[in-house]
């Protein structure tokens, strides 16, 4: 439907310069055409009339009244209104509706496929949660929201690499490693000791347990060893932090999410 109004739109501009409403050396500008904030507002509405009242020496809504009378008539548009300083509101038929869902039916899986892409590579990055803790409410919206806007680029001849961030380095790196190091040791948080910017969570007291029995993580096509020693910061540090990615990883596999690029930021530092 945006496309039929852009075409409405171009078509009502063009008539303009016709008449002599517009001068005839005016460009079409970059009008959008976009959903109204509120439904009272129309189906859709643009802004063309706006960016043409300069070129035109024109008030915006005189404009606006200008070009609504130029539109072609369509029998996808119930009526057209203007509205504030010059936006122009369109409602649409039924009719418009009836179609678009007999197309819908009709191409079944294959609406709204098409080649726009043309084969381009585009980055989508999403989730990026940082390794400190387990995935939460917020990153499942945003894993569901970047992945589906990833296969829709797919489905529109767009070549999509999913890239997740690691913020794996700086101070929230440091205060992990720190928390599991007490847990380690054998404090709790609020215990003399406990780091004062310490995560608090009981997860924190799962990777140190793992860490003191050795356990190793496969991360990736490599494996990361706790190596028992609550001394050696460095060694928890590169455990903790691979423990946490692994499930991460595992809570996103299991949301079908999957991603082809994981992006270390430690590896800017390196």
């Amino acid at each position: 439907m945006k496309n039929l109004l852009r075409a409405l739109i171009s078509q009502g501009i063009e008539a303009l310069r016709a008449n002599g409403t517009l001068p005839a050396d005016t460009l079409t500008p970059e009008f959008v055409v976009e959903r109204p904030k509120t439904r009272e507002h129309g189906d859709f509405a643009t802004n063309a009339a706006m960016l043409l009242a300069k070129p035109a020496r024109s008030n915006p809504r005189a404009l606006a009244q200008a070009l609504l009378d130029a539109l072609p008539k369509s029998n996808d548009v119930l009526r057209v209104e203007i509205a504030g300083p010059g936006f122009i509101n369109f409602h649409l038929a039924p009719s418009a509706y009836q179609r678009e869902a007999a197309g819908v039916l009709k191409e079944g899986a294959d609406y709204g496929h098409n080649l726009s892409g043309n084969g381009r590579t585009v980055g989508v990055e999403y989730v990026s949660a940082n390794p400190t803790g387990p995935l939460h409410v917020g990153h499942g919206r945003a894993a569901a929201i970047g992945d589906c806007l990833a296969r829709l680029l797919e489905v529109n001849g767009w070549n999509a690499k999913r890239e997740f961030y690691y913020n794996d380095a700086g101070v929230q790196i440091e205060n992990l490693a720190l928390s599991t190091q007490a847990r380690a040791k054998g404090l709790k948080p609020d215990d003399a000791g406990w780091p004062e910017a310490g995560y608090r969570g009981d997860y924190i007291e799962d990777v140190a347990k793992a860490y003191l029995a050795g356990a190793t993580v496969e991360l990736e096509g490599h494996s990361v060893v706790g190596e028992r020693d609550p001394d050696n910061l460095d060694a928890i540090r590169r455990f903790a932090v691979a423990y946490l990615r692994n499930e991460q990883n595992q809570d996103l596999a299991a949301f079908g999410v999957d991603f082809d690029i994981y992006f270390l930021e430690s590896s800017l530092r390196s």
